[in-house]
């Protein structure tokens, strides 16, 4: 399984071969997951951290587990897993780690998105689960954000690792609750498409297209505003951001000009929502043609009419060196 998680972060398999770069990731957070995660995971010495990849290959061979790791510019940090997978009773167990300096990024639950719906949908599992710690508050967020239910608490399940013992949790998601999900996540998806289109659309004068940048307030909330990085940086509010653009699309000065979404990566959470978005862009200004591309971060909230757009921020590529 290799999917995209950002526009920097990648999901593929860990194997046993990566055990260095397994282990290093370990070094970097060792301490940070030591309160919630097995002891065996947790591996000291490049010797532990091979074993540990071979247990999961040795699953995954088996058809009852598995383990990917989240790469972040190219550097391990983190990682989802199935500590256990029966797909003649329909059920599995699934759970993370992660670093922290990758923290508060959603790649956790990206990546978690990412098997729970390759387990439901392509192996048919009816069941998946989510152990915890109680005290484990990011693990504990994440599977809420999964639409998981708090289905037990198991009363002093082990030691806390200060002398007295914790509370275990187990959480679970049942497949047609996924399913469900999924089914609202797609319609909510496709009005957030919909919306960065219509974004995109009102600079366009290319091909005979009218520019309708004075527009762009029927796809904000109330108060959205528009940041500018890069040498001249900005943010503006929606009337000084439009004015200018206008008077650049229609005086003739910037012709041809159309800007378009390359790639894209969406995270909604409940009423919130933020993307991640590539564009390229080509157009003649001032007699002279250019192309570029750049990267957009842009900010959702659902409202009683809709999705509508809180924030975008631009930056262009710049050349290298």
């Amino acid at each position: 399984m290799y999917a995209p998680l950002t526009a920097a972060a990648e999901l593929r398999p860990l194997e046993s071969w990566q055990a260095e770069e397994f282990l290093a990731n370990l070094d970097r957070c060792r301490d940070h997951i030591k309160p919630w995660v097995g002891a065996s995971f947790v591996a000291t010495d490049l010797a532990g951290a091979r074993d540990v990849l071979e247990r999961y290959a040795d699953r995954r061979r088996r058809d009852d587990g598995g383990i990917w790791g989240i790469w972040q510019e190219g550097r391990l940090v983190g990682g989802v897993m199935f500590v256990s997978f029966d797909v003649g009773q329909g059920v599995c167990e699934a759970g993370c780690w992660l670093e922290p300096g990758a923290e508060g990024q959603g790649l956790v639950t990206r990546a978690a998105e990412r098997i729970l719906d390759w387990a439901i949908r392509e192996r048919g599992i009816q069941r998946v689960e989510w152990h915890t710690k109680a005290g484990n508050v990011r693990s504990v967020a994440v599977a809420k954000r999964l639409g998981m239910s708090r289905d037990a608490v198991l009363r002093s399940v082990g030691p806390d690792g200060h002398g007295g013992r914790t509370d275990g949790e187990i959480w679970s998601v049942l497949a047609p609750e996924w399913r469900a999900r999924s089914i609202a996540a797609d319609d909510d998806r496709a009005q957030i498409d919909r919306l960065v289109a219509s974004f995109f659309a009102l600079f366009t004068n290319a091909d005979g297209a009218v520019p309708d940048v004075g527009s762009i307030h029927r796809l904000f909330a109330s108060g959205g505003v528009i940041v500018q990085g890069g040498p001249q940086q900005q943010i503006c509010d929606l009337e000084t951001f439009a004015a200018p653009w206008q008077k650049l699309l229609t005086s003739g000065e910037l012709t041809g000009f159309s800007e378009e979404e390359t790639w894209e990566q969406t995270a909604i959470f409940g009423d919130v929502a933020q993307r991640l978005s590539r564009y390229r862009r080509r157009g003649v200004l001032r007699g002279e043609p250019f192309t570029g591309a750049g990267t957009k971060s842009i900010q959702f909230l659902r409202t009683p009419d809709g999705w509508r757009m809180t924030s975008v921020g631009g930056d262009d590529d710049r050349p290298v060196g």
